[in-house]
């Protein structure tokens, strides 16, 4: 007969963790919201012009987001929009947009207190001047 041995006698092992004893996640209830902005101005609009047609045409869904049909022709707004999400800053110094001020702003709060908000404004140096 195999006989277990007395409890006391056993070596100290933790207890197997249970399932249904994992600790979950802490929820604080924050709300939290980031808000990027990038401020650009056009300094070749023509460039922009046909370089957003031509993004256009290689991605026509970004292209309708920013309200670009066949029927509907591209302002210059919507260009520079539509640049501005398929390219980085860098490419978009080349296209003629240039980048003036950006703005982070960071927004939390809790359901019992008022929000909390940071913002960073930078204006990258201007090296043509």
């Amino acid at each position: 007969m195999n006989r277990l041995p007395h409890p006391s006698l056993l070596p100290a092992l933790p207890a197997p963790a249970n399932r249904a004893s994992v600790r979950r996640p802490l929820d604080l209830r924050v709300h939290a919201q980031r808000i990027q902005i990038d401020e650009l101005i056009v300094t070749g609009p023509r460039t922009v012009l046909a370089h957003a047609r031509t993004a256009a045409h290689d991605d026509p869904d970004t292209a309708a987001l920013v309200g670009y049909s066949t029927t509907t022709p591209l302002t210059l707004p919507a260009a520079a929009a539509l640049l501005c999400s398929l390219h980085t800053p860098d490419e978009l110094a080349d296209m003629g947009l240039r980048l003036v001020r950006h703005v982070t702003r960071t927004t939390a709060a809790t359901q019992h207190r008022d929000p909390v908000i940071l913002e960073l404004h930078d204006a990258p140096e201007d090296n043509s001047r």
